[in-house]
């Protein structure tokens, strides 16, 4: 089976940061299934833990501190898995939940452990691995990337086929608003990005273009998709006009 790596933001999985869209879930579950089903392993890479954590511990918006936005993410973790785990079930699919830090990528025993985890739970039948990163002991998504850059560890550990990175936004857009339908210059992509980025956003556009780097110089092709639009993901497998792709380089004979 080819192997799909699926990186879901906070705002495609919560319309405000402050709690999970349950409607959100059983879509993307849906689309999921049916991508397993024409032969497709699918991973997902997905944040959203502090919003589910917001709601579980009864707070009116999300911490700005550290240790608050850690233990949203503790108590808001396993809220996020009851829900994917819900979805799944009803296309007769399983979730498995794996924790990993950028430490776990970069040590050659941890990074070993997760592949063989990975490969065997892919092999294993009807299961999505879904992955976050552990934010209770580790801050880089907190601060850093929204698991933007995780999603092409994951991509790479896996030796994924292709890397669908969903967002709230439609897409690279250029500077008049107009979605930019393909990028093969990784240094031109950055001069579109703007400063602006949603309230649940931690990276914005800017660590979305990094994690895509990293993917294509891998030799693996990636888009960024609304993911707030049904059907995105399968229309950009099948190389339809949909959010910004980011092709591989040909290599030169």
């Amino acid at each position: 089976m080819k192997r799909l790596v699926i990186k879901l933001g906070t705002g495609v999985l919560s319309r405000t940061g402050r709690a999970l869209e349950t409607a959100q879930f059983r879509r993307i579950a849906r689309e999921v299934a049916s991508l397993h089903k024409s032969g497709t392993s699918c991973i997902l890479v997905s944040s959203a833990a502090i919003a589910a954590g917001v709601r579980v511990l009864g707070l009116s918006r999300r911490p700005d501190e550290l240790a608050g936005k850690q233990a949203c993410a503790a108590a808001g973790q396993p809220e996020l898995m009851r829900l994917y785990a819900a979805s799944f079930r009803a296309h007769g699919l399983h979730v498995a939940q794996l924790l990993l830090t950028h430490g776990d990528i970069d040590s050659r025993i941890h990074r070993s452990n997760a592949r063989n985890t990975l490969d065997w739970l892919l092999a294993s039948g009807p299961v999505v691995p879904i992955i976050n990163e552990d934010d209770s002991v580790a801050v880089e998504e907190l601060r850093f990337g929204d698991n933007d850059r995780l999603s092409a560890e994951v991509a790479q550990l896996v030796r994924a086929d292709y890397l669908a990175i969903l967002t709230s936004v439609d897409g690279i857009q250029d500077s008049s608003g107009k979605r930019v339908p393909e990028i093969r210059d990784m240094s031109a992509a950055a001069r579109l990005v703007r400063p602006d980025k949603g309230e649940e956003s931690v990276g914005g556009m800017k660590t979305k273009l990094e994690a895509v780097r990293l993917a294509v110089d891998s030799g693996i092709p990636c888009s960024i998709l609304d993911g707030r639009k049904p059907g995105q993901i399968a229309a950009a497998l099948a190389g339809k006009d949909v959010g910004t792709r980011f092709p591989v380089a040909r290599k030169k004979r």
